[in-house]
């Protein structure tokens, strides 16, 4: 058995990650063929999709718009024995009508990352996040997964 087949996540494992409260590093590719790289918090959707909100103008839905390909990293780990991650490669959707879809990222948003709201205060800070924004529904083709953790303090 490869090195690389004994760290790669099975996709229970992926799903399992994806589903803790990580940023996703995505990037998408600018008019003159640079990468544009930003970090996003994200929700995780149903059938593998990965979600989140931005800025309807921003510059990560302009680059989506002409070329809908795009690839996201998630990871995690300072020490080499520990890190793990998640590289998905796929095309994204910017949907500007679907207030519903924006409510449910967000609200996973803020449940992943704002601890500090309380239930009763979700919807309402949801409500202020979605103004003027966009949902992106990431649909990966490849992903590709580590975790050295796996190799049990080995190199």
């Amino acid at each position: 058995m490869s090195r690389r087949d004994l760290i790669r996540m099975t996709d229970d494992e992926v799903t399992a990650f994806l589903a803790e409260p990580h940023s996703m590093n995505i990037a998408t590719t600018n008019h003159d063929g640079t990468v544009h790289l930003v970090a996003m918090w994200y929700a995780p959707l149903p059938g593998g999709a990965i979600g989140f909100e931005t800025f309807a103008k921003s510059q990560k839905v302009l680059n989506l718009r002409r070329d809908p390909r795009m690839t996201a990293l998630v990871e995690d780990g300072a020490t080499y024995d520990q890190l793990r991650g998640v590289e998905l490669v796929g095309t994204a959707e910017v949907i500007d009508d679907d207030h519903e879809l924006l409510m449910d990222i967000a609200r996973s948003v803020i449940g992943r990352h704002q601890p500090d709201v309380g239930p009763a205060d979700v919807d309402a800070v949801a409500e202020m996040m979605v103004q003027k924004r966009a949902a992106v529904r990431f649909t990966p083709t490849r992903v590709v997964s580590w975790d050295h953790r796996k190799l049990g303090g080995t190199y």
